[in-house]
């Protein structure tokens, strides 16, 4: 066995060990998240006048946009869907995720009294971060259901799979909201540069566009963005698009690293996190 062979070992043993107390720790903080998440979600509906519809009118624009350009213009594949089911299932799961991001790196930066005041488990911050974009996610799924039935797509089996898309999409969030949360306490320059760098993660991500459009060890290394897998698992379980394959295993790796990697570090970081906030 090679030296490298039993550090590799204790790396993996470690991040896995890191995320079982993590769930461990989440789960005791459960009541904690769903207080945090409702705190949230009050201020953000608090005198809104049109509520909920502001959550469906954001996807909606941005297809109406993506089928004008893409659909029309470049005539970009969609996998064998309608190209507006296409992009609003798209559209839909990078809301979701492009939003537990941002608000889970501003999760602790934008508590200090909390992380400084309040003895909790820190990780319930950026935990409690993902619950409201996940109502908001729940509030624009049946409008994708209504426009498949719009377009006579499905309903097709892989609706079962649903659940587990939706684990897989918060956990991949999860992982880089703890790592991005950690950081944008000792560095705010996070905050600044988040927000552009979500807007070329949206177009390096195949929402717009199909992610067959590459094949072979293009594919897979073009997997090695998360949110591939995300999107492909997405459309296979809405709408029965076709099955992602191997670039989905690549994503989900990449992902786990992701959430065993920022656990790790987040349980590592907290401890200063009062003396710098």
């Amino acid at each position: 066995m090679s030296r490298a062979e039993p550090a590799t070992w204790r790396e993996n043993a470690a991040g896995t060990r890191s995320a079982e107390a993590s769930s461990r720790v989440l789960w005791q903080a459960r009541e904690l998240i769903g207080f945090l998440a409702l705190r949230d979600l009050r201020v953000r509906y608090k005198q809104a006048g049109l509520g909920v519809i502001w959550v469906l009118l954001q996807p909606v624009a941005t297809v109406v946009v993506f089928t004008l350009v893409f659909g029309r213009l470049a005539r970009v594949g969609s996998d064998g869907l309608p190209y507006p089911l296409f992009a609003i299932a798209g559209m839909v799961t990078w809301t979701y995720f492009s939003a537990a991001v941002l608000r889970g790196s501003e999760s602790l930066v934008s508590n200090p009294e909390l992380v400084t005041k309040v003895a909790f488990p820190r990780l319930a911050a950026p935990a409690a971060a993902l619950v409201p974009p996940l109502v908001d996610l729940a509030v624009s799924l049946p409008l994708v259901l209504v426009l498949a039935l719009v377009y006579r797509v499905g309903p097709h089996w892989s609706l079962l799979a649903v659940p587990l898309w939706a684990a897989v999409t918060v956990l991949t969030a999860f992982g880089f909201a703890a790592w991005l949360a950690a950081l944008n306490v000792r560095f705010r320059d996070v905050r600044q540069a988040l927000g552009p760098l979500l807007q070329i993660w949206l177009f390096a991500s195949p929402v717009a566009y199909p992610a067959s459009l590459l094949s072979g060890w293009p594919a897979l290394v073009y997997a090695v963005n998360p949110v591939v897998g995300v999107l492909g698992l997405g459309r296979w379980a809405l709408l029965g698009a076709p099955w992602p394959g191997w670039p989905l295993l690549v994503s989900l790796s990449v992902a786990t690293v992701v959430l065993a990697s920022g656990l790790a570090y987040f349980r590592s970081a907290q401890r200063w996190f009062a003396d710098v906030i």
